[in-house]
């Protein structure tokens, strides 16, 4: 609900500040006293594009403020969280226009954009009028209209899951036959180049062994003899006699010797120990080293095998079985293709053909939900004067989408045989204002209100007892919500249950508007006035009352 609304030093207006209500709130006024400017204002803190100067002349800039009340679960919340905004119960919207063109936004005190803005007054306001082309006199909305007054949430996202998944399968057919034609167009390389890796069979890591395998055989020859003459000079004939012989004879003599060889028995038995484990380190090295020569040349083969698919097919060497596994992997897709295709292609049909149920059931519940429609609004316009005037919502077929396949449009007839056509071109000023309105108590009276109504001069055109009925079915649609109308009817401004006069006046070279809220004999004297003119009779008086009293 539209809380409050301030206007300094734009156009016409100094400073303003009016306090709305819940229910029927009428602006009155005279012809150019500012009642326009009003909704400009609105429009302008609210993001809407509309008149390109709006600072008061002599300002250095305008400034509107727009203080909502927003309920639990408010719509407005969700948008405020997605722009990642500071959310409260209370919504304040403040824009700056500076005399130079340049506008600024705030939302809760906090910079926003005019396109955040725009977001924010989609949950917030609706605009109802002979140039209302936001709402329901803009033909790419009814469909949407249609869909909300007939509750068809659950069908519409029925539609778009199976939208959805009939394009995930169609992708993924689309996907698998030209990874097929790709195959195909290289068959004979993967089939001869997987033979050929197959055949070779290389492994990660294998590379390297292979080279310094081959570098140990190379260099064995050379180091074999000198690995061998330190074998011998390690053995019996060698060291390890000779130890052992000293040893002995150290033995033999230690009796005698008064206890003065045992650290040097110790020390020998220690060194022939050490000895031993260098003479097998030494003997396992020769048996390394005794290959047989047909054994560097294999390993010389299989070297050059895999250095040379790598740099032919111009990978790593050690990437080389990846790269193996990767074209086997494809040419398995190529012999296998055709039946994946016909698995795909099948998949791709039940798709479609769940998305043409549901789309046929969406579009079945919209005609069904279309002929409640049109009998609700005919039921509606019959008190307003237009009950030969004929509602009708007409279909056409669309190119499938995740909304279904209908294009869905508002068309009516002012006059039976009248040819019908589209609601914003065969409606005259003050039949599309009551078609507006008999259309949005219906949609109301479905969807359950939820923002603030304006409707801008929509009793343009009727008077008398049409104008009584526009005037009670606008009182009805602000019962649990909130209304505000800009009216010229008496009988409209009679239904209010909250009254502001739009009044200009001039000081010196200055014109200003201003707005004054009314009260009962105030609001007396209005109506007499909107009934009479300038002059205000007792009739009129009398007139405004019996109207304030019905």
């Amino acid at each position: 609900m539209l809380r409050a609304l301030e206007i300094h030093d734009i156009l016409i207006i100094d400073r303003l500040a009016l306090d709305f209500r819940p229910g029927l709130n009428v602006l009155t006024g005279e012809t150019g006293a500012g009642k326009s400017i009003l909704l400009d204002a609105l429009g302008f803190v609210l993001g809407w594009r509309g008149r390109a100067e709006l600072v008061r002349q002599g300002a250095e800039q305008g400034e509107v403020t727009a203080v909502f009340d927003l309920p639990e679960g408010h719509p407005a919340l969700a948008v405020l969280d997605e722009a990642g905004l500071p959310a409260s119960r209370e919504l304040i919207l403040r824009r700056m226009n500076s005399a130079d063109g340049r506008k600024t936004g705030w939302v809760n005190d906090r910079r926003a954009s005019g396109e955040v803005l725009r977001r924010l007054s989609d949950t917030l306001v609706e605009l109802h009028g002979q140039h209302d082309d936001r709402g329901l006199l803009d033909p790419r909305g009814h469909r949407a209209i249609l869909d909300a007054y007939g509750g068809l949430e659950a069908e519409r996202q029925a539609v778009r899951d199976a939208w959805r998944a009939r394009a995930a399968a169609d992708k993924a057919l689309e996907a698998a036959r030209l990874s097929l034609d790709a195959a195909r167009a290289e068959e004979e390389f993967l089939r001869h180049a997987v033979a050929e890796l197959r055949k070779l069979a290389p492994e990660p890591g294998e590379e390297a062994d292979l080279d310094a395998r081959r570098r140990m055989m190379q260099g064995a020859e050379r180091i074999r003899e000198d690995i061998a003459q330190a074998s011998a000079a390690l053995g019996y004939d060698g060291a390890e006699g000779a130890m052992a012989n000293a040893l002995r004879w150290l033995e033999g003599a230690s009796d005698k010797a008064g206890g003065r060889l045992d650290p040097a028995i110790s020390a020998l038995t220690r060194a022939m120990a050490e000895l031993d484990e260098a003479a097998r380190g030494v003997a396992d090295c020769l048996d390394a080293l005794d290959f047989d020569p047909h054994e560097l040349e294999n390993t010389e083969e299989r070297l050059f095998a895999i250095r040379g698919l790598a740099r032919k097919h111009q990978v790593a060497p050690d990437d080389l079985a990846q790269f193996a596994s990767d074209l086997g992997a494809r040419l398995d897709a190529l012999d296998h293709g055709a039946v994946e295709i016909g698995a795909l292609e099948q998949a791709s049909r039940k798709a479609a053909a769940a998305y043409d149920a549901a789309a046929d059931a969406l579009t079945a519940a919209r005609r069904a939900a279309a002929k409640r429609l049109d009998a609700a609004v005919a039921a509606e316009l019959a008190p307003l004067k237009m009950e030969r005037a004929v509602f009708a919502t007409e279909f056409e077929t669309a190119p499938d989408g995740p909304d279904g396949r209908d294009t869905v449009t508002f068309a009516v007839a002012t006059n039976p045989g009248a040819p019908s056509g589209p609601l914003n071109k065969i409606a005259s000023g003050g039949e599309l204002s009551r078609f507006l309105l008999a259309l949005k108590v219906c949609l109301n009276q479905a969807q359950g209100g939820g923002v603030t109504m304006i409707f801008d001069e929509i009793d343009r055109g009727v008077g008398g007892a049409t104008a009584d009925a526009v005037g009670r079915r606008l009182r009805a649609l602000a019962e649990g919500g909130q209304v505000l109308v800009v009216t010229h009817s008496p009988q409209v401004a009679a239904r209010g249950g909250h009254h502001w006069r739009v009044e200009k006046s001039v000081r010196g070279d200055t014109t200003l508007s201003t707005v004054i809220p009314l009260l009962a004999e105030a609001r007396e004297d209005e109506i007499a006035r909107m009934l009479s003119g300038d002059t205000v009779t007792d009739e009129a008086r009398a007139a405004a009352r019996a109207l304030l009293a019905g």
